[in-house]
């Protein structure tokens, strides 16, 4: 079994202040040709509430209910925490982790899909910030994907009824269910999954139907929508966008809905901004009745999976790969398209 010894919490980072915004916005969208203006529009989102994101927070609550969680367990296992974005970086995490003499770490990424984005990315900036740490860096394995873990599924049933409690009693039995997920590249929803299975969109049409049968036994009718584009008009990207498809549930009679932002694991801005504002701005100017259902943040389900699946990794061959992303999975190449 493999000798870990200790546990890396890796996550997508975001600013802790005003005088923050803009640079973390920079790291983010580097390389990618964003124009300064679309960073000024979005830089507004994060000024509005002080300029700190919420997802650096709910990293500590959970980090703080993990250190809790592991030695109730029986592990024993230091927690470090590393971000792509912003402080702390994944690069210096790794580098102190060195430092502690740490030779083998078990990591989680806050990302329970398969993508480009959201998997082999990570698995690049691991092995980025362990050249950059050099011969004494640790090895790193990356827990695999989680997206219909009970662990993951149970707190969006639980949040997704007491979404609906909060509707008008006389609109809760009919309301819809729209569950969302970041909107990515076409080419890169394409490539997601060994060989280009499509698999990023699969699996959040699993992790939907999974949430959806928990919810008063299935009765809701139910769709995917997509959320927080930011790539140019000329590409194809996921869709339908959410307030998009909020007017065409108006138009076709509905009257009240519960947006589930199944493809977060915890609160980002795209979620307290394009859900919390903008979404349910749309569906007031269309006399939606209007819920979101919480986040797994640091429900202590959420808490318990990430040891289950920690312990089931200390139990595998040491031989085992350090990761479940084969070498032609969520390979992607920015900017391209559809054939």
């Amino acid at each position: 079994m493999p000798a870990y010894d200790a546990f890396l919490l890796v996550s997508f980072g975001g600013p802790e202040g005003s005088d923050d915004v803009m640079p973390f916005l920079e790291n983010v969208t580097r390389g990618r040709g964003v124009p300064p203006e679309r960073l000024a529009g979005v830089a507004e989102h994060y000024y509005a509430v002080g300029g700190v994101s919420p997802i650096n927070q709910q990293c500590r609550d959970l980090l703080a209910a993990i250190r809790v969680a592991f030695p109730a367990s029986g592990l024993s296992l230091p927690v470090y925490w590393g971000n792509r974005n912003w402080t702390p970086y994944l690069a210096d995490t790794v580098r102190a982790m060195a430092d502690d003499g740490v030779r083998r770490a078990v990591a989680l990424v806050t990302s329970a899909y398969s993508s480009y984005s959201g998997c082999r990315q990570y698995l690049e900036d691991i092995e980025q910030a362990r050249a950059a740490a050099g011969p004494d860096a640790p090895r790193i394995d990356k827990i695999g994907r989680f997206f219909n873990h009970p662990g993951f599924i149970e707190p969006f049933g639980a949040s997704t009824r007491a979404a609906l409690a909060t509707l008008p009693a006389d609109l809760r039995d009919d309301a819809h269910l729209v569950f969302t997920a970041h909107s990515i590249p076409v080419a890169m929803a394409e490539a997601s999954g060994p060989g280009g299975t499509n698999r990023y969109v699969a699996e959040l049409t699993g992790a939907a139907g999974l949430v959806a049968e928990r919810t008063n036994g299935g009765t809701h009718p139910w769709t995917l929508a997509y959320q927080s584009r930011s790539g140019p008009p000329s590409q194809p990207w996921l869709e339908p966008d959410i307030r998009d498809h909020l007017g065409e549930l108006s138009k076709s009679g509905t009257k009240a809905v519960v947006v589930i932002p199944v493809g977060f694991v915890s609160d980002h801005m795209e979620v307290r901004h394009d859900l919390d504002v903008e979404a349910a701005e749309t569906a007031d100017s269309l006399g939606l009745a209007f819920a979101r259902a919480a986040t797994p943040g640091s429900d202590p389900r959420f808490v318990s999976m990430v040891t289950e699946l920690v312990r089931e990794r200390l139990a595998l061959p040491d031989d085992t790969p350090g990761h479940d992303c084969p070498a032609d999975c969520c390979r992607y190449v920015r900017g391209a398209s559809r054939p």
